[in-house]
């Protein structure tokens, strides 16, 4: 796997969650110039610190880190941003030349940037935020919803204490909603989250109604396949503004792409093309 001289990154993934490897960092290898090699690692919970002392000496300058690692990953790192302790894990790792282990997470930023991207007009503070799931990564919507002024973040989940828990963590500005009257939290609410699975390709469609969206509203679905879901197809018939997941995966996977290989990535077309094509194969 070594290549003397090239920068190695890669997505360290457990057996029990193997998961689809995105090809958007060998489209940017490509299309950037940088030379490196992105490549998956399938280890078990328990090597995790053996494999972490092993990598930076055979040529790793970083990984992503996906599943139950994301928490784990937080006892082995010397440098830990204040994103990452927040969010309680790490997405992203850099293996420093004077060999530290820096965590950083990723994804608050990567869900804030594709929000204002693609609704350049968007105000955080311009009413309520639904939010629905409860799950690591609806903790890293609901954090990065707090950090850029959200006063009011209504949370629905199926099971509901763990909304719970999130009020109890966050406060106040945190209200929960039972699952059996999920559509009560879009009353008013001008940003819209679906941060579950439901709707993606083999899982159960979001059957929550919609009816109460709000004209104007920023509509943002996390789910990446399909892009067009139920909920994005709503929110475009009620004059809102729909955001799909795929721009959260680039912007979250620019940050660590840079760090590691030097060079800045664009988030375009191409790249969103070479995220999708994984779909259609």
């Amino acid at each position: 796997m070594t290549i003397k001289g090239t920068p190695l990154a890669g997505v360290l993934q457990s057996p029990e969650e193997p998961g689809t490897v995105s090809p958007i960092y060998d489209h940017w290898l490509s299309v950037t110039g940088a030379v490196g090699r992105y490549v998956p690692l399938t280890i078990r919970p328990d090597d995790l610190g053996d494999v972490m002392r092993l990598l930076p000496k055979i040529g790793f300058v970083g990984l992503n880190i996906t599943g139950p690692f994301q928490h784990m990953i937080l006892e082995h790192a010397d440098i830990i941003t204040d994103r990452a302790a927040l969010m309680s894990g790490a997405n992203t790792i850099i293996f420093r030349p004077d060999r530290k282990i820096h965590a950083d997470n990723t994804d608050g930023y990567g869900f804030i940037e594709n929000i204002r991207q693609h609704a350049p007009g968007w105000n955080p503070k311009a009413g309520p935020a639904a939010v629905f799931g409860a799950g690591r990564t609806a903790r890293e919507v609901v954090t990065a919803l707090l950090e850029v002024g959200v006063d009011e973040i209504r949370i629905a989940n199926r099971t509901r204490p763990r909304a719970e828990a999130l009020r109890s963590e966050f406060g106040m500005r945190i209200v929960v909603h039972d699952w059996v009257k999920a559509g009560n939290i879009l009353d008013g609410a001008m940003t819209v989250v679906n941060a579950t699975p439901l709707g993606a390709r083999g899982k159960p469609e979001m059957r929550v109604p919609l009816d109460a969206l709000a004209r104007g509203a920023v509509v943002n679905d996390l789910v990446v396949n399909p892009p067009m879901t139920r909920l994005l197809s709503a929110a475009i018939e009620a004059g809102c503004y729909p955001v799909d997941g795929v721009g959260m995966m680039l912007y979250q996977a620019a940050p660590s792409f840079e760090r590691w290989f030097g060079h800045k990535p664009e988030v375009d077309q191409a790249a969103r093309h070479a995220v999708l094509s994984q779909f259609s194969e």
